[in-house]
């Protein structure tokens, strides 16, 4: 039996019923079948981080109604996620608009409030993994990656020195302030790390191109041993940074990771609908690779943010977002079937 119950799209056309995250039904209506929840996905419709243009605030909205023609069975991963896993829309986390800060408090605490299961008291060393509800934080801007990283790396335990962290984005956001905020979107790393919720020494920054304000902006980054893939080594040979990718998730060795996609990180030729908009970048279908590319990462959480619906054109940026979000889903779908797979063969 199906972990996650859809509408049947050929009763209910994907063009009608309730709007949730591709289709799956919303977390008060699970049925026993879906007990315990593996993925709780929520919106945060919160942008008071961003440093130039607002409206991702509206973004897990659009990427809701982008996301009904999103389908359960994945190609090129072989994998039906809602047949291995039980997916949830959880609603809109709470926000405060003019509050950042606050905000990230009330996410936190409402993040860390979802799902029934039990959550591991303890998180140490490469087995470490919690049989609790995942989640999936959708934004938003970037800043909200820091209130969905504080509630999973809690459910978690609080393992000592943090999660690992892949990180697909433009920018490397280790800014220290700006405009005298600590708490924005272009601050959220350099925050995650000096709290313990993210080791540098098992970050991957993925994507990242410029022009930069200053060659010292990747002076963090350099000084604390986070590893830098920028879209430029990518271009120069695909292949390769592809194999780097995996080899990194290879060598995470099941360690619980957190993937953070920022949409920036994709040309705006194809994500046009972003606030912070860096040319230069992957395709559609290169961003969808590079995530596939994690392949046998043991992804504890995620977010998707910086979507801004009113630069968007045609929905496309929302569409790839959906997407993303699906790709995610396949992460962990893969690492639930290699280890019932494992299982039986005892």
């Amino acid at each position: 039996m199906a972990r996650t119950i859809l509408p049947d799209a050929r009763r209910t056309p994907r063009f009608a019923g309730v709007c949730t995250f591709c289709r799956y039904p919303l977390l008060e209506a699970v049925g026993r079948e879906g007990r315990p929840v593996d993925w709780a996905l929520y919106g945060v419709p919160f942008d008071g981080g961003v440093t130039y243009r607002p409206g991702a605030r509206f973004g897990p909205r659009a990427i809701r109604e982008a996301s009904q023609y999103v389908k359960r069975y994945s190609i090129e991963q072989d994998v039906d996620v809602c047949e291995v896993l039980s997916l949830a829309d959880a609603g809109d986390a709470p926000v405060l608009p003019y509050d950042i800060k606050g905000t990230l408090e009330a996410v936190t605490a409402f993040a860390k409030g979802l799902g029934g299961a039990a959550i591991a008291k303890a998180a140490r060393g490469k087995a470490a993994r919690s049989d609790g509800t995942r989640l999936l934080a959708v934004g938003g801007d970037h800043s909200i990656a820091y209130a969905n990283l504080r509630a999973t790396w809690e459910r978690q335990g609080r393992p000592r020195g943090g999660l690992a962290l892949l990180h697909f984005d433009s920018h490397l956001d280790t800014v220290d302030a700006v405009w005298g905020e600590k708490w924005g979107h272009a601050s959220v790393f350099i925050r995650a790390i000096e709290d313990g919720l993210v080791d540098p020494s098992r970050m991957l920054s993925v994507g990242i191109k410029g022009p930069l304000n200053s060659k010292d902006d990747l002076a963090f980054a350099r000084e604390h041993g986070v590893t830098v893939l920028t879209y430029e080594q990518f271009h120069r040979g695909r292949a390769e940074a592809l194999g780097e990718i995996a080899a990194f998730a290879q060598r995470l060795d099941g360690a619980p990771a957190y993937l953070t996609f920022d949409i920036d990180c994709v040309d705006p030729a194809f994500a046009p609908g972003t606030g912070t908009p860096s040319v230069g970048g992957f395709t559609s279908a290169e961003a969808l690779g590079v995530v596939r590319a994690l392949r046998g990462a043991n992804v504890i959480g995620a977010d998707v943010v910086e979507v801004l619906p009113d630069r968007d054109v045609g929905g496309a940026t929302a569409l790839l977002a959906a997407h993303v979000i699906f790709e995610i889903l396949c992460l962990d779908a893969l690492r639930v079937v290699s280890g019932n797979a494992k299982r039986k063969r005892r």
